[in-house]
């Protein structure tokens, strides 16, 4: 039985599905906070803020502040998940590339963000999301009798 806990044969689906839904909430919830701190303190932040891709200061807080606020609350909820993934990980990687040039430790947030949110978007939500349950219910509808 130790064996088969150290070394598993098989993954179970559960446990795996329980796993992403705490990554989701817990990082979702950090990076949530960071948006909701971006909105509260946007007239600093908007004259300071840096530009990237020649957006500006303005707009480029507005993305950011739609990638960590809003993104964040459909990954909480699993709802779209690989969808809203999209702009939250090129919102990392221009971070930590574009603005802490790829330097250590100033960007090192940005790089573990980045690296959490791909491995969240190769993984999926797991059955605990809205996504799973939109799915399943479709599955449903799909295979009921035509009457």
């Amino acid at each position: 039985m130790f064996y088969n806990y150290l070394f598993p044969q098989y993954c179970r689906e559960k446990v795996v599905s329980l796993l992403i839904l705490a990554l989701r909430v817990f990082f979702g919830v950090l990076f949530f906070t960071h948006g909701l701190d971006k909105m509260i303190n946007f007239n600093t932040l908007s004259e300071t803020y840096p530009s990237v891709l020649g957006f500006g200061s303005y707009m480029t807080l507005m993305v950011s502040i739609f990638c960590e606020f809003a993104c964040s609350l459909f990954l909480i909820a699993g709802l779209m998940e690989r969808i809203v993934l999209l702009p939250m990980i090129a919102s990392m990687a221009v971070a930590f590339f574009d603005i802490h040039d790829g330097m250590f430790p100033e960007g090192e947030l940005s790089l573990i963000y980045l690296i959490l949110f791909v491995v969240l978007l190769l993984t999926g939500p797991g059955r605990y999301s809205v996504d799973y349950l939109i799915d399943t219910k479709f599955q449903k509808e799909k295979k009921a009798p035509i009457e």
